[in-house]
């Protein structure tokens, strides 16, 4: 798993085509600085993974009330770690289930 998750970073650096799954893609663009493109991606989908990373997102953002709502959506518990290291384990435990 943590070589799966270096191979993402690293291909995010080299820039790299984003996956075509959209929560692994709403991290590849919120790694890029396009904050809009990954709401975008997770915004209107009802799956844990996407409800999951939307959380993380409105959590970014600062929007923390948003962001409880979709953690529980998603059956997660709120976050209240790094933002990095939020989005390495949500990267990581997505990374796991789509190989």
């Amino acid at each position: 798993m943590t070589g799966t998750l270096a191979r993402f970073r690293a291909a995010i650096a080299t820039g790299g085509p984003p996956p075509a799954d959209p929560p692994l893609r709403a991290l590849w663009l919120d790694a890029q600085g396009d904050w809009a493109g990954a709401h975008a991606c997770v915004d209107v989908r009802d799956d844990a993974p996407s409800m999951w990373v939307h959380a993380y997102l409105h959590r970014k953002e600062g929007d923390l009330d948003n962001a409880r709502y979709w953690y529980a959506r998603a059956g997660k518990p709120p976050q209240q770690g790094s933002l990095d290291a939020e989005w390495a384990d949500i990267a990581a435990a997505l990374l796991a289930t789509s190989a």
